[in-house]
């Protein structure tokens, strides 16, 4: 569990999320990188917040650095979903379209 201040204002609270999406990762031959942030040291995840908004976590392993999140919109978080194989939830797929070619 994490709680975060948006640059909204807005505080959320990680374990009150409805749904939580794990960025997928690739073999590179040595290690695991994400498809997303295309690191080993840089993580994601997608949370739906119980009001039904987006936003991305970011933890990186780079010393230093702080865990964050930030609101995306309904677009970028289809684009994240299809990115990262995931089915779309309902609320999403009118997007599919939009950020697919």
């Amino acid at each position: 569990m994490a709680r975060y201040r948006m640059d909204d204002g807005t505080v959320v609270d990680t374990e009150k999320a409805t749904q939580v999406w794990k960025e997928d990762t690739v073999w590179d031959g040595n290690n695991r990188i994400g498809v997303v942030t295309r690191s080993q040291w840089v993580h994601q995840w997608l949370h739906r917040s119980r009001k039904g908004r987006y936003y991305i976590e970011v933890e990186s392993q780079w010393q230093g650095s702080t865990p964050h999140a930030e609101w995306i919109s309904n677009h970028e978080a289809t684009r994240w979903l299809l990115l990262n194989n995931y089915d779309l939830p309902e609320e999403l797929q009118p997007f599919a379209d939009e950020v697919t070619e």
